[in-house]
């Protein structure tokens, strides 16, 4: 095995550890040494193809940021079975939560490189829905994209889903929604005592569950 095929394995052992250590046990939680050491290297070798846990964290997530790959299944089949996949991974019994999300929320530096990975996979999810929904004529404004964590959630988004691709969520319906007149509604101040604030409630003539506005 030349030099070059040897650098390559060990750089690729590296991140192995790095994604499974990092998505298990947070990044912050994680240190270098800690890798090293479940390798078997010293940390000087670990600096020698990754010179600081930043650029192994840029690393680790560029590995996972990778591009969805053409398939030839029709626009509906596809966005189904993408939540269908959601709910599989949701009770998989590893999932920790998106690593993009993760990453972020545990760094908390807005200049760090990984919140443009992070955005660059969200912007990457965003248009891989928005091509198959145009192709689809179904508006996707409204074709709400939601995440969750647990079964019954992948399988409402999923269900979600269905419907905006039957054409509820299609330009049709939505303006047959919109020029559905509304009931007249009421609206009256109530006071909380003790919460310093009042809260202001809109219910229709109806007798329908009222729902407020709270303010300070």
């Amino acid at each position: 095995m030349t030099r070059a095929a040897d650098r390559t394995t060990m750089q690729e052992r590296i991140l192995e550890t790095a994604d499974r250590l990092f998505y298990g046990q947070g990044i912050r939680a994680v240190g270098v040494d800690t890798i090293a050491a479940e390798i078997g290297i010293s940390k000087r070798t670990l600096y020698n193809y990754f010179p600081s846990k930043d650029e192994l964290i840029v690393a680790y997530l560029s590995r996972r940021l990778q591009p969805a790959l053409p398939s030839s299944l029709p626009p509906v089949q596809q966005i189904l079975g993408n939540f269908e996949r959601l709910e599989r991974t949701f009770t998989s019994g590893v999932f920790r939560g998106c690593p993009f999300v993760n990453a972020v929320a545990e760094l908390k530096e807005p200049a760090h490189a990984a919140n443009k990975i992070a955005l660059a996979f969200k912007e990457q999810r965003r248009i891989w829905f928005r091509d198959l929904l145009i192709r689809l004529d179904v508006d996707a404004g409204r074709a709400r994209r939601r995440a969750g964590a647990r079964r019954s959630q992948g399988r409402r988004h999923r269900a979600q889903g269905r419907v905006c691709l039957a054409g509820r969520c299609g330009r049709q319906a939505s303006r047959r929604f919109e020029a559905r007149p509304a009931a007249p509604r009421q609206t009256r101040a109530v006071s909380y005592a003790g919460l310093g604030r009042s809260t202001r409630c809109r219910s229709s003539t109806g007798g329908s569950r009222p729902s407020c506005d709270s303010r300070v």
